[in-house]
């Protein structure tokens, strides 16, 4: 019998047949084995626990934070021998089996799977991820808690507090988020030490032509500045107000022309310098608003993005806030460390976080288009409450995207 793509009844969320089969389908086994051979990381003889089936139980982990170690797999199990096949036997082995398996697994293998996987998925018909021809992305970073071992200490440090320092050492990481899809992208992390500045040189090098990046006064500076537009990619980013920018031409809707310098000798000398249009505007009737806000821009026409849109589409730059919490929070659970004893099994943890937001963000932007919907008023907590708890059973999406059997 012909298989037939699944569709779902009326007024049923596609979160309610949430399967394994959502993480094989963003994350196909081919994809996985071959990114193992990449590595070095495939398994060469049989084991209980195989390269590939730690790969997908390290993304599974940030599904059950709050679950041991032996019951997630022990889930996991359950799901994937249909994957795998009947003539294969996996067995739920203890905690001492499952970190040597990860340990051999290493982090560099997840790192890849998600360079070469985690993209923008908005799509023309993608509504909240556009402005214009733009694709909308911004640019932010935060921080996580890991496990308080000394291993972990030395690798990443630990923020000071108001009494001594703080109760657990962190990771620091920057991202970039396709804002109408909540997607987090070109992520880069280090220890706790290394500033946002220094990551996001990395992060934007997954800006591309026809992407509009949004980011904050923190980020602003001459070299960043140039680095990311160096990609093709516009940028419309917020600067202090206290920044010289000199009025070289007032365009009609109120926004400027200026230079940005790379230093104050150049700035004498006239040297060294780049054109931005600038875009001063007040928040009225806003509680707690500052008395200006200064956006630099390299949209210079004022016919391709007017002051006023520009002003308002700024504020769009929360969107990664939101994602950020979505990983934080929702995904990885309120005051919840990353659990992980030692700092290469912090690393591929991380990675298997960010893998699993974007299997949940890809499938709620497959159910916005379907729906005709703003992927933004999909809950992202409903998604991750039923993935959790479908795992085990494998009936309604399995990894072809199809319904059916042969």
């Amino acid at each position: 019998m012909a298989r037939r793509i699944a569709e779902l009844p009326k007024g049923t969320r596609i979160t309610d047949y949430i399967t394994l089969g959502v993480i094989t389908k963003t994350f196909p086994l081919d994809q996985v084995k071959a990114v193992l051979v990449s590595q070095g990381k495939a398994s060469q003889r049989q084991r209980e626990l195989p390269a590939h089936v730690v790969v997908y139980y390290v993304i599974c982990l940030a599904l059950f934070m709050q679950v041991s170690y032996r019951e997630v797999l022990r889930c996991l199990l359950e799901g994937l021998t249909w994957l795998l096949g009947p003539g294969q036997t996996l067995v739920a082995t203890g905690k001492s089996g499952i970190s040597q398996a990860r340990t051999r697994l290493g982090w560099p293998v997840m790192r890849q799977l998600h360079e070469e996987v985690v993209k923008p998925v908005a799509v023309e018909a993608t509504k909240g991820a556009w402005y214009r021809r733009w694709r909308l992305v911004s640019l932010d970073g935060s921080t996580l808690d890991v496990a308080d071992e000394k291993e972990n200490e030395r690798a990443f440090g630990r923020p000071s507090a108001s009494r001594g320092q703080s109760a657990s050492p962190q990771i620091r990481f920057v991202s970039l988020v396709e804002n109408g899809t909540h997607v987090l992208f070109g992520t880069r992390m280090a220890d706790y030490a290394t500033g946002e500045i220094t990551l996001a040189e990395e992060v934007i090098a997954a800006l591309q032509p026809g992407m509009l990046c949004l980011a904050d006064r923190n980020f602003f500076g001459f070299a960043l500045w140039n680095r990311a537009r160096a990609g093709g990619a516009d940028l419309l980013w917020r600067v202090k107000k206290n920044l010289r920018l000199e009025v070289e031409k007032r365009l009609p809707d109120g926004s400027y022309l200026s230079r940005i310098y790379e230093s104050e000798r150049d700035r004498r000398h006239r040297t060294n310098s780049g054109v931005v249009r600038v875009i001063d505007y007040q928040l009225e009737g806003i509680a707690d608003a500052e008395p200006i806000y200064r956006l630099v821009t390299t949209v210079l026409d004022p016919a391709d993005g007017p002051a006023q849109e520009l002003a308002a589409l700024y504020h769009e730059r929360w969107e990664i806030e939101t994602a950020l919490d979505e990983l934080k929070t929702h995904l990885r659970g309120a005051r919840i460390v990353l659990r992980s004893k030692t700092p290469d099994l912090v690393r591929q943890e991380f990675y298997g976080l960010l893998l699993a937001h974007f299997a949940i963000r890809g499938l709620m932007h497959e159910a916005a288009l379907k729906a005709g919907e703003d992927p933004d008023r999909l809950s992202f907590v409903h998604a991750v409450r039923i993935l959790r708890r479908k795992l085990p059973f494998y009936g309604a999406i399995p990894p072809s995207g199809e319904n059916g059997v042969p």
